[in-house]
């Protein structure tokens, strides 16, 4: 399988060391299988960063997971709500895992479950408002033995 990662540099041995924030499946190195979703990424963090270009690198996936932990979220919606809360309030259940796969919060489904974390929606209406919204997919390589095992670079290109 192909996935991608938008950022803003070439990177042929991706490292889960360099994840900083509190994302939704927490720390950890982040790909999608949407191309059209790596150049959104890129392009947001090329625009942060004042940058006038960034880049898609492109990998090759190894399906067979093997022994590493993977977590997948399928339909439920209220469990990957959940977790995502939980890993942007900084809790390490994530850390359990080798590899998290699951739907993105994009601009849109963030705001819902921004509104369900501050408490100003309940988990029944931020679910409704969630099902409304395209689905984006992301793989989150927790550890760095499955993203050593698994992801082969590919190619990178840059995008304005």
């Amino acid at each position: 399988m192909i996935v991608y990662h938008g950022g803003l540099e070439i990177i042929k041995k991706p490292d889960v060391a360099h994840s900083y924030r509190r994302l939704d499946f927490g720390k950890g190195f982040y790909v999608t299988t949407v191309r059209v979703q790596a150049e959104k990424w890129a392009r947001r963090k090329a625009n942060i960063s004042d940058r006038d270009f960034a880049i898609v690198n492109q990998y090759a996936l190894c399906e067979n997971f093997g022994d590493f932990r993977v977590k997948t979220f399928q339909e439920d919606l209220g469990e990957w709500v959940d977790f995502v809360c939980s890993c942007r309030d900084g809790k390490t259940e994530y850390a359990q895992y080798d590899i998290i796969i699951g739907r993105v919060a994009d601009d849109k489904v963030f705001r819902v479950v921004d509104m369900y974390h501050q408490g100003i929606w309940d988990r029944e209406r931020a679910l409704k408002e969630i099902k409304v919204y395209k689905a984006y997919d992301q793989i989150c390589f927790v550890s760095q033995s499955a993203l050593d095992k698994l992801l082969q670079f590919e190619a990178a290109y840059e995008v304005c």
